[in-house]
């Protein structure tokens, strides 16, 4: 009997060496992002919560199932207890890089890491 690397065709091994190195890419992406500064929680769509990133504190944020709770220490902000059914924003871990999302969907809070130097008052400046 052949083994998969005997019967493997150029096109076969052309595709495994492109998704490798778009996985070693992602990766890499991944790894590069800033770490965040603040967290910004978002309840019903409007802003509830804004924190630093690096003070921990913990806070209840209300939705409409009830209270969830949130944790921001030196790991970075994760939510501890969700009266959500499947409760899968318990299982995300940390966020802390910029750009990290925890999503507690059936309670429709929204938490987000962002870097306070990504703002700026304004977007352009004229004479």
């Amino acid at each position: 009997m052949n083994s998969p690397w005997q019967i493997m065709t150029r096109g076969d091994w052309l595709v495994t060496v492109l998704l490798l190195g778009i996985a070693l890419l992602g990766i890499g992406w991944l790894a590069a992002t800033p770490p965040g500064s603040r967290v910004e929680a978002t309840c019903g769509g409007q802003t509830c919560f804004v924190a630093d990133l690096e003070q921990p504190q913990e806070v209840d944020l209300a939705g409409p199932l009830g209270m969830t709770h949130l944790v921001i220490d030196g790991q970075g902000a994760r939510i501890t207890a969700s009266p959500c059914p499947l409760q899968i924003c318990m299982t995300m871990g940390p966020a802390r890089h910029t750009g990290d999302l925890l999503a507690c969907v059936p309670n429709r809070i929204l938490v987000s890491i962002e870097h306070a130097e990504d703002e700026t008052p304004y977007d352009l400046l004229s004479r």
